[in-house]
């Protein structure tokens, strides 16, 4: 299983997806940031996608200025849909959707802070857990915090958990903003950690072996 990472910078359209999703690498599935998906149509845009190349999409969609989680399949079907849970309850469901023999694990955003103990249900069966991001961390504090939280969730459950951001925004625009991308494996160590550092990644999540492309995404 080989998944590239990606960092895009916000857009109305989705014309960095299609450029990583044909990209001439052998991987079988893209993880975008939350949100990076504006709408319902660019939604049914992004099924097509999946299902000309072949390729999984995990990420997240706005729907009325609300954030939602979305994994599309290799066949253009959406497999998990919901809504963003609030700070204040518990994690909402599914947060997990199985794929061809593998169970993945869902957070979007925040809810890495709810992920400890909102993904009980799925004890250590999850084959990884994505973590799709909106924008880069406000602080150097937030920055640690999260990471120090992944490897948490990652010893938890036994398994893998990768994030990303876009490369462009901050918090509600306050005017600070780190992009972020991760890959933290199953006892807690990282693979990799990416601040500041834009390049797309494909990582083996079987060998833990990953390489850059050279960022094409305007």
């Amino acid at each position: 299983m080989k998944i590239l990472i990606s960092q895009p910078n916000h857009e109305g359209n989705l014309e960095q997806l299609q450029t990583e999703l044909a990209l001439d690498y052998n991987f079988d599935t893209v993880l975008f940031p939350e949100g990076y998906i504006t709408d319902k149509d660019n939604v049914v845009r992004a099924c097509a996608l999946a299902n000309k190349y072949k390729k999984m999409i995990i990420t997240g969609y706005r729907d009325n200025n609300k954030d939602r989680a979305l994994i599309i399949n290799q066949y253009g079907e959406i497999i998990l849909e919901r809504a963003k849970s609030p700070m204040n309850v518990r994690l909402y469901t599914p947060s997990a959707v199985e794929v061809n023999g593998s169970k993945i694990g869902y957070l979007l955003c925040v809810e890495l802070l709810q992920g400890l103990l909102g993904l009980e249900e799925y004890d250590t069966s999850l084959t990884y857990i994505a973590h799709p991001i909106g924008v880069g961390m406000f602080s150097e504090e937030q920055f640690d915090e999260w990471i120090s939280e992944a490897k948490r969730i990652a010893v938890k459950y036994n398994t893998m958990i990768l994030g990303t951001s876009h490369a462009d925004g901050s918090y509600r625009n306050c005017g600070i903003s780190i992009p972020i991308a991760y890959c933290i494996d199953r006892v807690g160590e990282p693979i990799f950690i990416a601040k500041n550092d834009l390049r797309t990644r494909i990582i083996n999540l079987k060998t833990k072996e990953y390489g850059f492309i050279a960022r094409t995404l305007v």
